[in-house]
C-alpha cells in the first residue's frame, strides 16, 4: 500500500470528529494521502474512508491496541510525512473510573501512544524527510490547561503536561529530520447540545470573547508542515486566555 500516486501520507490519530476529521479532510483536499485511527466507529469514518483516507480502528487504551496500530502502519507504510497526534480522552476526577484508573488512562492514550509510535515510525518519518530533502513532521495536540492546570480535570491536564515535554525530547533526538511541534488549544468549537448560557460563558473566557471553530486549529496545523524553522515549540490557540 506504500504507492498511493506518489502522494505523500500523513497519520492522524483519533480523526473521526471534530478537530481531526476537519483537518484529514482539508489535507486530503491538499493532495496528502491520510492514515486515520479511530476508537468508535462515527460517520467521519466514512467520510473519509469514501475521500481516499485509509482509516484503522485502534484503541490505544491497551498496549496491544497501540502495538498493532503500529505493526499495521509499519506494514503499509515504508515512508509518512507527518504523525499529528490528535487521540485524545477526557474524564473528570468525579467520574466513575477510581482516581489510579483514572490517571493511567489519561496517561495511557496521551503519553504512552505517542511516546509509542514516535519511536516506531521514526525510520519512515526520517527515510521521508531524505528522500525529499525536506523535514517531516510530528505535531502533538495538548491542551491550553499545560499552563494552568485544572481543579476538575487534573490526570488530563497532567498528561498533556507530559505530551507537551514528549514533543521536547524527541524534537532533541529526531533533528534535524523531523520538526517537533505542539498546538495547544483552549475550546475551538462547541458541541451541538451546549446551551447559550455555557456558549456565553465560555466565549468570555478568552480576551477575544469567541470560540472560532476548527478552522482555526486546521490552520495551525498546515502552518506548522509548512515551515522550515521551527522546532520543539508549543503555538497556543486561546484568544489570551492566559492574560485573563
Amino acid at each position: 500500500m506504500q504507492a498511493h500516486h506518489n502522494k505523500h501520507t500523513i497519520i492522524i490519530t483519533g480523526a473521526g470528529q471534530r478537530l481531526g476529521l476537519h483537518t484529514a479532510k482539508a489535507l486530503i483536499a491538499k493532495g496528502y494521502h491520510l492514515v486515520i485511527s479511530y476508537r468508535t466507529h462515527k460517520p467521519g469514518v466514512d467520510e473519509l474512508s469514501e475521500l481516499g483516507a485509509d482509516c484503522i480502528q485502534a484503541d490505544f487504551a491497551t498496549d496491544r491496541g497501540i502495538g498493532d496500530f503500529i505493526e499495521t502502519i509499519k506494514s503499509r507504510y515504508a515512508s509518512i510525512r507527518a504523525i499529528i497526534h490528535n487521540a485524545s480522552d477526557w474524564h473528570p476526577e468525579n467520574d466513575k473510573l477510581d482516581a489510579s484508573a483514572l490517571m493511567t488512562a489519561m496517561m495511557q492514550v496521551h503519553v504512552h501512544a505517542p511516546y509509542q509510535l514516535n519511536l516506531a515510525l521514526a525510520p519512515a518519518l526520517q527515510r521521508f524527510s531524505e528522500q525529499q530533502n525536506m523535514c517531516s513532521d510530528i505535531i502533538h495536540l495538548t491542551d491550553y490547561v499545560v499552563e494552568t492546570g485544572s481543579s476538575k480535570h487534573i490526570a488530563y491536564a497532567a498528561s498533556k503536561a507530559a505530551l507537551a515535554n514528549l514533543a521536547l525530547s524527541f524534537a532533541k533526538k529526531l533533528a534535524p529530520h523531523v520538526k517537533v511541534n505542539c498546538i495547544a488549544p483552549s475550546l475551538l468549537s462547541f458541541n451541538e447540545w451546549d446551551d447559550e448560557q455555557y456558549r456565553k460563558k465560555t466565549a468570555q473566557k478568552s480576551l477575544l470573547g469567541i470560540v472560532p471553530g476548527e478552522a482555526e486549529g486546521v490552520e495551525a496545523i498546515v502552518w506548522l508542515l509548512h515551515s522550515k524553522y521551527v522546532n520543539g515549540r508549543t503555538i497556543h490557540l486561546d484568544g489570551g486566555r492566559h492574560l485573563r
